[in-house]
């Protein structure tokens, strides 16, 4: 029994490295299972556009649902256009950090969709198919170089293997496995410029951290705490509210009182975090519990508060239930 609580504390400590590792396994799963069940290269003068499809608008379709699920998107969009300090309201001073914050988002909602191109990439499947019916003479001399002269014009059909006298198997194979490792290429330098990328963000943003790494894993780990309890807490004052409200509807009498937060305070606990030097404040809720007396007023912005660093965004991209759609 131990040794079970402790793999499953260590899955609950790892739950995002987890969590993108079978992202990354879905994704691959599922482009080979694209390359081998439904694509089927038309070797026509659609071959271009076909192939293109198949390789970018799986990554445009990853590329919205990361958006969707990104607790960002709706904290950033909840209410923007009607509130007066959103980003499209009277008010415009908080759209430089509006725009960051996309800007974020855009980065995380990116990562599948890369993951996708370069794996189809490093396959090659539709990356043939694509560059088979590219309409350019250059690269179809380049492709052919060396070549029976009936390359050039039948290129459309090497996917299929169709052969004449002067283009036999091996002929075909050979300008297919010239293509393909384009595509390998391509897909082995997409894959080192993300990872360098990466790494490069990585360091900066940890090089301007205003807090030490001991303080940024406790920091982490007070947000998932915050998290589970609000839900647990929601859950639990929901129940209450609808019991109390059902009680009354069959009963047929007054509601007991029961106290419950005003749009302005869950107003208050869903802004985009800013960070005070002055101040120790972990979450929204933590400043607007600090804040005391002035929990009336806006929290929106006191003395000092800054944009946080980058090392600091991940805290408004904790999903408090949901991705909130």
């Amino acid at each position: 029994m131990d040794k079970f609580r402790s793999v499953l504390n260590l899955s609950m400590q790892q739950q995002k490295t987890l969590g993108m590792g079978m992202l990354a396994l879905l994704t691959v799963g599922g482009e080979h299972l694209f390359s081998v069940v439904v694509f089927q290269c038309p070797c026509s003068s659609w071959n271009f556009c076909y192939g293109m499809v198949f390789l970018l608008v799986p990554a445009l379709i990853f590329f919205v649902i990361g958006y969707l699920l990104s607790a960002r998107t709706w904290k950033l969009l909840t209410g923007c256009c009607v509130r007066s300090g959103g980003c499209f309201g009277r008010r415009r001073r908080n759209c430089p950090r509006c725009l960051y914050v996309f800007f974020l988002t855009t980065v995380e909602a990116s990562v599948v969709p890369f993951t996708w191109i370069s794996v189809a990439l490093l396959n090659g499947t539709y990356y043939e198919c694509a560059m088979t019916g590219f309409d350019s003479k250059f690269y179809r001399d380049s492709v052919c170089a060396g070549r029976p002269e009936e390359c050039v014009d039948n290129l459309s059909s090497f996917p299929c293997k169709r052969t004449t006298s002067s283009l036999t198997a091996p002929v075909i194979d050979d300008v297919l496995k010239h293509i393909r490792a384009q595509a390998q290429v391509l897909g082995w330098i997409l894959i080192a410029c993300i990872a360098t990328l990466a790494l490069l963000i990585t360091c900066i943003s940890r090089c301007r951290s205003p807090v030490s790494f001991a303080q940024l894993k406790f920091w982490g780990t007070y947000l998932e705490e915050e998290c589970r309890l609000l839900q647990s807490k929601s859950q639990q004052h929901a129940k209450q509210l609808a019991e109390r409200n059902i009680t009354s509807f069959f009963d047929f009498k007054e509601p007991e009182p029961f106290v419950t937060p005003t749009n302005k305070q869950w107003e208050q606990i869903s802004l985009l975090y800013s960070f005070n030097p002055k101040g120790q404040y972990y979450s929204m809720i933590h400043k607007y519990v600090e804040s005391g007396s002035q929990r009336n007023h806006s929290i929106r912005s006191v003395e000092g508060d800054v944009p946080p660093p980058s090392a600091l965004e991940f805290i408004d991209a904790v999903n408090v239930s949901s991705s909130g759609i």
